[in-house]
């Protein structure tokens, strides 16, 4: 892969987006928003609880600019005219997703790092420096597959359907994934689809931050998921290309 290329496509989406405040601002502040009116009660009720929540926020951030802003981002690109001119550039399918996945990154960090802010200043989460290390990388190398996600559904979905089609994924994934209520609390059904989901991997690999968790075990899983997604959005660029400009 050409670093030279990536860094400049990095640099042209992330010039992109930054001149839309309507995309910016929302995508940063919603989960914090979140938190603030959902989960500072519980919060409060102990630092165990502080801990889950924070680990869980910040997944949620992360899953919420990664999954659905660039899931859907993509899908509507895909029929403007600068992306035609993009197709016609000598830029690889790796370099292209690659440079997403750095800028859904960023994106996701900033979102997140709101969100651990908040929680450190507001509640009595009890995380030292190490730990909030952990979870800022963990935060990061789990929400790779979420990026691939998100990039198979844009390029498998038509764009009308991509929005409504990642919302659904997005609440329901994290649902079943415990992000709103401790997994042990999930109703049988859920319960049961649970542990076979991204999103229920992901946090148990923020959880390991401060509880018990298979981190190792999380992570292998993560790593299969962004391996098949990364094959199914390759695969339906390929089709999408074949589709526009065969």
């Amino acid at each position: 892969m050409n670093l030279t290329l990536l860094r400049a496509h990095v640099a042209a989406i992330l010039r992109d987006l930054m001149r839309t405040p309507s995309f910016l601002i929302p995508t940063v502040l919603f989960p914090t928003m979140f938190f603030l009116i959902f989960a500072m009660t519980y919060a409060h009720t102990g630092s165990g609880a502080a801990n889950f929540l924070v680990c869980s926020y910040v997944g949620f951030a992360m899953i919420g600019v990664t999954l659905f802003q660039f899931g859907v981002g993509v899908a509507v690109e895909r029929g403007r005219p600068w992306e035609r001119y993009l197709r016609a550039l000598p830029v690889s399918v790796a370099t292209r997703f690659a440079a997403r996945v750095v800028v859904a990154l960023i994106f996701g960090m900033a979102s997140a790092g709101l969100v651990a802010l908040t929680a450190r200043l507001l509640t009595p989460v009890s995380l030292d420096a190490a730990q909030w290390g952990m979870l800022a990388l963990f935060a990061v190398i789990g929400a790779i597959p979420f990026v691939l996600i998100g990039l198979a559904i844009a390029y498998w979905v038509a764009p009308r359907g991509a929005l409504p089609v990642t919302n659904v994924l997005y609440l329901l994934g994290l649902f079943v994934g415990g992000f709103w209520m401790p997994p042990q609390f999930l109703p049988s059904i859920a319960a049961a689809i649970s542990p076979f989901t991204p999103t229920r991997q992901y946090g148990e690999l923020l959880w390991s931050v401060a509880q018990p968790h298979d981190a190792f075990h999380a992570g292998v899983v993560l790593a299969l998921y962004a391996i098949a997604f990364a094959a199914i959005a390759i695969v339906g660029y390929r089709r999408d290309e074949r589709t526009r400009y065969a």
